[in-house]
């Protein structure tokens, strides 16, 4: 590290504190110029418009990140009734306010909304500027090229639902507004977005997120004492055309050896994501040939909480005394469990 030679053998994974105005993409293009490495992934995309905890995978920690991706998301949001935004959020542009649009709710509405509808099991129509792919797409880049994007309402479920206060104001147009601090525990693929504009609509007013903090994905905390800090800092370019381009870009205020020292290793890392299956020396072996091993696994109860849905295992090892991640692995039988990943030995656990 700090030598520039490209990909450098480090793995293990960061939580970084995303800033506002910069992409997840940026996040990781940070991550990669300053470690030196190519091999560099994150588990769920934040918008520009939203801050905390992205998890990044480095190296072969990248294979956990399908599996990180799926864990419950806690967030803390402010949601403003009485304007509707064309993206749901403060990054889109004001919509006309329907001229038979509704007084703005009590808080003790909005509390009887979010207990009556909005929480358990849900349908959800995804907001038209997501990640979601449409035909191989992205819906965000259709949308963005003016075409017609039309999701399909999907399953989610919200865990909690906590109406924190609210307070009675003007938007900076003059519009009176209310704006409702929230903090939502949900399943992965749920929208906060789609939550606030769907708020608005039932009480025919409007809505959308002046602000979205994400403050876990799983055990992955944005108050982790490893949490790497980051800011924004705009950046002129001038592009194929000859115009001069100004975008913000992502910089980490740590780099080098102190961002080294962040790093969760490869077993802390497997540790936070999947429940652990203790494999000897001989089955690690077995497993790294793709052989099938016998083994007592913990049960559903004792699976951590935010593993919803799950049913893989990591399986740790040794080798000379210290812990190693051998595999990923997956229930064959009762007590049987064969390799769906495999880790070489004494690599990918620095």
């Amino acid at each position: 590290m700090g030598t520039g030679k490209r990909d450098a053998k480090v793995n293990g994974v960061l939580i970084v504190d995303k800033p506002q105005g910069v992409t997840s993409h940026d996040i990781v293009a940070a991550v990669r110029a300053a470690l030196h490495t190519r091999k560099v992934g994150h588990a769920g995309t934040l918008d520009p418009m939203a801050t905390g905890a992205l998890v990044i995978g480095v190296g072969h920690a990248t294979r956990l990140l399908q599996y990180i991706v799926e864990h419950t998301k806690t967030y803390s949001a402010t949601i403003r009734f009485g304007q509707r935004t064309t993206t749901d959020d403060a990054d889109g542009e004001f919509m006309e306010r329907e001229a038979e649009a509704a007084v703005l709710p009590t808080l003790e509405q909005v509390r009887e909304a979010v207990a009556n509808e909005y929480t358990g099991d849900i349908e959800q129509i995804p907001n038209a500027v997501s990640a979601i792919k449409v035909n191989g797409q992205r819906a965000y880049d259709l949308a963005r090229e003016g075409r017609h994007v039309e999701l399909k309402a999907r399953r989610v479920t919200v865990h909690a639902f906590d109406v924190l206060g609210g307070r009675q104001t003007q938007a900076a147009n003059g519009t009176p507004v209310l704006d409702v601090d929230v903090r939502v525990t949900c399943s992965a693929g749920t929208y906060i977005r789609a939550l606030a504009r769907d708020l608005g609509n039932d009480f025919h007013c409007g809505a959308h997120l002046t602000r979205l903090r994400r403050e876990a994905v799983g055990a992955f905390r944005v108050r982790d004492a490893r949490i790497v800090r980051a800011h924004a800092e705009a950046r002129t370019f001038v592009n194929r055309d000859g115009e001069e381009i100004t975008r913000n870009r992502a910089v980490l205020d740590c780099v080098g050896e102190d961002l080294a020292g962040h790093l969760l290793t490869m077993v802390q890392a497997a540790q936070l994501t999947l429940p652990v299956l203790a494999v000897s020396e001989a089955q690690a072996a077995d497993l790294r040939f793709g052989r099938r091993i016998v083994a007592q696994a913990p049960t559903d109860d004792e699976r951590p909480a935010h593993h919803h849905g799950e049913h893989v295992w990591a399986a740790i090892g040794s080798a000379d005394g210290e812990p190693e991640v051998v595999a990923i692995v997956e229930r064959a039988k009762h007590h049987e469990f064969k390799p769906v990943t495999v880790f070489a030995a004494n690599t990918g656990n620095e």
